[in-house]
């Protein structure tokens, strides 16, 4: 099967490409960017591709069945919905897009051209996180009455003042950045649970005096621009009422303590809980016999970037619905729109 990957940056490198070429029924055929170099490097790096830096080239190759969209969050709509209409599956990289709006358009999109369109909330892919989904819809847990998600960093805003930080290009920050991925887990764990009511506060306070900001380290350095934009959130907190448990949201790019190990998502149920290390493995907590209880299951973790790809692949040749098709992640992309709808309105949403 012929691809592209649309946008040769950091996760294409780090994730798309390399578990593309592992995959034997895969031939990458154009690697694009619109920085000619990475592109070209991207070829001279994995020994295939042509290198191009306009997309609709590779949208116009009748050969090209999916593509990966691995750009900045503002032309992820665009790309995927030209993708479709192109006749293309696509697999387009977290979070679907700026805005609710989009991510409904993207939907409509896909809809009514009847090609794949699947978002990288590549957790749905990961081995703990379908062990934990296994251990809840089994009965473990018993009733899941609350979910409290926690991603805080101290002082590692990305790229500070690039394309991370400037609304008009991701559309937020620590929010639609960490976030995303934690509250996918939820719902996907829990089973989707339609969401009916959202307070949440978004808070841009840290990184607002760049060329002041002190930090540790920074992630994606090589896109800082201390002239350039710092107008989004680097901490959230939110409530969330579903038609399944209740979601608390605690979350930092940024933060003035320095706490180890604050990314984890507790899973409270009235038979048993769950605390899931973020990237990790999880343990079960619960009663038997009038003991306390508690163990962490031993499992193989496959690489879920892998597993995600693979996946993807193999949806477009039988037409199987993934976990992460866009049906499923608008729910999330509807939930993080209402936390900052709440944050500007001071007020709660009802859904």
């Amino acid at each position: 099967m012929k691809i592209a990957v649309i946008g040769c940056g950091n996760i294409a490198n780090n994730a798309h490409i390399p578990a593309y070429m592992k995959n034997p029924n895969v031939e990458i055929k154009y690697f694009c960017d619109i920085i000619p170099e990475r592109a070209q490097a991207a070829v001279e790096k994995y020994g295939c591709g042509t290198a191009v830096t306009d997309y609709h080239e590779v949208l116009a190759d009748p050969e090209i069945k999916a593509v990966s969209v691995c750009t900045p969050n503002n032309m992820h709509p665009v790309i995927s919905i030209d993708a479709m209409k192109a006749g293309k599956h696509v697999l387009c990289e977290k979070p679907a897009a700026r805005t609710f709006a989009e991510v409904e358009e993207m939907q409509k999109v896909q809809h009514e051209t009847g090609m794949t369109l699947n978002i990288g909330v590549v957790n749905r892919f990961n081995d703990s996180v379908r062990k934990i989904k296994q251990y809840i819809d089994a009965g473990k847990l018993g009733e899941v009455f609350h979910v409290y998600v926690s991603f805080r960093a101290h002082r590692s805003i990305p790229g500070l003042g690039g394309a991370f930080t400037t609304k008009a290009i991701a559309g937020g920050g620590a929010l639609i950045d960490w976030g995303v991925h934690y509250l996918d887990i939820v719902m996907y764990c829990t089973g989707d649970p339609a969401p009916k009511t959202v307070t949440g506060e978004a808070f841009c306070k840290l990184g607002k005096d760049m060329p002041n900001y002190v930090y540790r380290s920074m992630w994606a350095e090589n896109t800082k621009d201390l002239n350039g934009t710092y107008d989004v959130d680097d901490s959230v907190t939110a409530l969330i009422r579903t038609e399944g448990p209740v979601i608390t949201v605690h979350g930092a790019w940024a933060q003035n303590i320095d706490a180890a190990n604050e990314t984890y998502i507790d899973f409270m149920g009235d038979k048993g809980g769950i605390r899931l290390t973020y990237g990790g493995k999880f343990t079960y907590y619960t009663a038997e016999m009038g003991a306390l209880v508690s163990y962490e299951p031993e499992f193989e973790m496959n690489p879920h970037f892998e597993t995600e790809i693979n996946e993807f692949v193999d949806c477009v040749e039988s037409g199987k619905k993934l976990a992460s098709h866009i049906d499923t992640v608008a729910i999330t992309a509807k939930m993080m729109q209402a936390i900052y709808d709440s944050s500007d309105k001071h007020e709660e949403i009802k859904l």
